[in-house]
């Protein structure tokens, strides 16, 4: 296998917008690394419309409303967080940069956010434990093994290292039909040692890993997770209320509403035009967590206007982590929030109380 060669870079980066981001990163990502990192599934039509379904609603300013220096900064259960922005499980950060996990996690501790590991992570959770911080806010993605004795090593280590809860992805059974991977007859050049004991990754396609783990999830496999720790599941992937009813009955205590950033089932629905669904459906019961598309600060407020409790961003980041490294991480989390304060001002929010409050117009 060709050796993989990818970023070394710590420093500022100099941007705009999330396109500069991308473009930039297309330059020091390996080509086989990023088309994994950039890419959606099929035609890209779902990819596509994740951005464009925000056009949907508009957010009407509001004027004389007594507002100044706008606070992005949320208490969320026992945590206190710079904004309510937070990093979306993705694999393999090693793709991005040397450093990985361990530089994201210690931007986004930086920042002071929560940074959410993948299984298939190519950094130890012990790793990304220490470059957080022990004092870091910290989650934990499951893709669940078919061997019971795995699943069972896997949350203790993820109880050891202090993760605050454990997100089941249910969306991902099996790759989507991801064209850039077979283009580029993409298999991974990085081991992935949270899951060691039932997949390597090195030399493995996207779909042969998902294969390795378990397919056939059920409502009894929340029930399990739930019944073996005490730190609170969360269902990821969830799009329909029949889906959220059932993930609360088996056990779940976050509902986060995402389609995968358009890597899945392409023809689906954007995730935000299943957010307000979901969210009526949770009713208040659990916290919401929303992703895919998440490209600029109003797609934050639209999204939390919308229903969501916390909104988290993933291809940026990974971007500004390639440009930048853990300072790069940073900048691109203070991007979002900068321009969410400055469309809360604008709008006439002062809080994100006052952001969840407000409603949004209906462009057609």
């Amino acid at each position: 296998m060709t050796e993989y060669i990818t970023s070394e870079r710590e420093q500022k980066i100099d941007f705009v917008n999330t396109t500069d981001l991308e473009e930039g990163a297309a330059k020091v990502i390996p080509k086989g690394g990023y088309g994994y990192i950039q890419s959606g599934a099929g035609d890209l039509i779902t990819y596509k419309n994740n951005v464009k379904a925000f056009d949907k609603k508009v957010i009407v300013p509001g004027v004389l409303r007594d507002v100044e220096d706008p606070d992005t900064s949320v208490d969320f259960q026992d945590m206190h967080l710079t904004a309510p922005i937070i990093m979306a499980p993705v694999a393999a950060h090693g793709l991005a940069h040397v450093e990985g996990e361990k530089y994201s996690a210690k931007g986004v501790s930086n920042f002071g956010s929560i940074f959410t590991a993948s299984s298939f992570a190519s950094t130890t959770l012990e790793d990304i434990r220490e470059a957080g911080g022990q004092d870091a806010n910290q989650w934990f993605q499951f893709y669940m093994s078919k061997d019971n004795g795995i699943n069972d090593q896997i949350i203790e280590t993820a109880e050891r290292n202090g993760s605050k809860a454990i997100v089941l992805t249910a969306d991902a059974t099996l790759g989507g039909n991801r064209e850039a991977d077979k283009r580029n007859h993409f298999t991974f050049p990085l081991p992935m040692p949270i899951v060691a004991a039932y997949q390597s990754g090195v030399g493995q396609t996207m779909d042969a890993v998902y294969k390795s783990a378990k397919q056939k999830l059920a409502p009894r496999d929340v029930e399990y997770i739930a019944s073996h720790t005490d730190i609170p599941v969360y269902v990821k992937g969830v799009q329909s209320a029949e889906d959220a009813y059932r993930s609360l009955e088996s056990g779940a205590r976050g509902i986060w509403v995402t389609n995968h950033g358009g890597r899945q089932l392409d023809g689906g629905p954007a995730a935000f035009e299943s957010l307000e669904t979901v969210a009526e459906a949770v009713n208040g019961r659990a916290p919401v967590v929303f992703d895919s598309g998440i490209r600029r600060g109003q797609h934050a407020f639209k999204a939390l206007a919308s229903g969501a409790d916390l909104v988290a961003i993933g291809r940026p980041a990974i971007y500004g982590l390639a440009l930048g490294g853990a300072t790069g991480v940073e900048q691109v989390f203070n991007f979002f929030k900068d321009e969410l304060a400055l469309v809360m001002q604008l709008a006439g929010t002062q809080t994100i109380d006052d952001v969840r409050k407000f409603t949004l117009r209906d462009t057609w």
